[in-house]
């Protein structure tokens, strides 16, 4: 009979052997994407940038030196004779203690809002490793069961063909095989397709470090560890790479408003001129104030505070949106937990002892093949959705570990 010692398709098992050497973890992973990824770099670097904005807004104004010199000649020569003179004058800016304090404030500010897009960065990246690399283990156990799947076909089609030829079988069941046999080779070439794409996708996060047959140490069974609800509301406001760089970007705004308030104050120039001529040398010091009495940079401090007023804004929303993403995941997280448990709590049994009563039946002349097809097809679409479930169990711990910026730290030590 067709289906005499076929095997049936079947899911992966969670007791996996052991890996090959050379495979890649997913932190493994998500460290050589971290170190390779061209926006890592482009993100470290604005970090630099701003930490050089503190050495040049904790610098002190340089002196300015004038010196003068030329012929002088009198009207009457016969009263003076010709001669020469010159001129040295050193203008010194004495700075506002308290605009000099806002701007350092700010320039400090400026380098915790870089520090945390650099975070936020390294947090994406990390999540969208984690997750590519599942759905890469996704793509090549869907290509493995309609690998098995198509070579199960064959197998029917060719003990069909053989009860044709004696007259044991009507043609009809040849041609319905001969039809599953194509549309199972097409699925098995999409599946392999799908599984290549995952693949190139993930080595394009990865910048080109992974090798084109690199393999992927994990498992759509990989036990998902989190803390409780309860504690992650507590830990993501406080934690998450976004609200971090909103809080710094808050303090820097408010720095912003002190300087520009600052800079209202008269400003301060200590001149010293030494003058020598023929017969005379003259010294003379002074004060050089600039008297804001017209302007009093309305304008500047104004958008400071409009500007403000939207980072304060921007921030609370930014936290409750972030919060609301988090109770999204962790129900996206227990969806996907609770249809896991129920596809292997039965479903997946009884749509395998529906197929093992459907290949009976068809033994004993009770069931045609259509109907041993079409439950073998309902068992495979149970299987892919068992599948489609763990991954998106994975997917939503990834997003919560996202929000909560838990990914390899070490090299953000660089």
């Amino acid at each position: 009979m067709p289906f005499d010692m076929i095997p049936s398709v079947t899911i992966p098992s969670a007791s996996a052997s052991a890996p090959p050497p050379g495979a890649l973890s997913i932190q493994d992973l998500q460290k050589l994407g971290l170190e390779a990824n061209g926006l890592v770099h482009a993100a470290r670097s604005q970090v630099n940038m701003a930490e050089a904005g503190i050495i040049g807004a904790a610098a002190y104004p340089n002196p300015e030196v004038i010196v003068t010199g030329g012929p002088q000649h009198a009207r009457v020569p016969q009263a003076n004779p010709a001669t020469n003179h010159r001129a040295v004058t050193l203008l010194q800016h004495i700075e506002n203690p308290f605009l000099r304090s806002a701007r350092i404030g700010a320039a400090e500010a400026g380098v915790e809002v870089s520090a945390a897009s650099f975070q936020q960065v390294q947090a994406d990246l990390a999540a969208q490793l984690r997750v590519r690399a599942y759905e890469l283990v996704l793509r090549q156990e869907i290509a493995r069961m309609e690998g098995s799947i198509f070579e199960l076909m064959e197998e029917v089609r060719r003990r069909i063909k053989v009860g044709v030829g004696v007259g044991e079988t009507a043609r009809f069941e040849l041609i319905r095989a001969d039809a599953e046999v194509l549309n199972a080779a097409s699925r098995k070439e999409a599946a392999e397709l799908n599984a290549l794409r995952a693949r190139v996708a993930l080595m394009q996060f990865t910048a080109g470090a992974l090798k084109p047959d690199f393999i992927i140490n994990a498992s759509l069974f990989d036990p998902v560890i989190l803390p409780p609800l309860e504690e992650l509301r507590q830990e993501v406001p406080t934690v998450n790479p976004e609200v971090v760089r909103l809080e710094a970007e808050q303090n820097r705004a408010r720095l912003r408003i002190d300087q520009e308030r600052a800079s209202v104050f008269p400003s301060v120039q200590i001149l010293l001129s030494n003058f020598q001529e023929a017969q005379y040398t003259s010294n003379t010091a002074g004060f050089h104030v600039t008297v804001p009495l017209f302007y009093r940079r309305r304008g500047e401090i104004d958008t400071a505070v409009a500007d403000s007023a939207r980072v304060r804004q921007t921030l609370e929303y930014r936290r409750y949106e972030i919060g609301q993403l988090l109770e999204g995941a962790w129900q996206a997280l227990q969806i996907a937990r609770r249809r896991v448990e129920m596809f292997e709590g039965g479903i997946i049994k009884e749509a395998e002892n529906a197929l093992r009563v459907a290949q009976a039946a068809y033994r004993f002349g009770e069931r045609g093949l259509i109907e041993v097809l079409d439950t073998q097809r309902v068992l495979r679409g149970i299987l892919a959705e068992s599948l489609q479930a763990r991954f998106d169990l994975q997917a939503a711990a990834a997003e919560i570990d996202r929000l909560r910026a838990h990914y390899p730290r070490e090299q953000a030590a660089e």
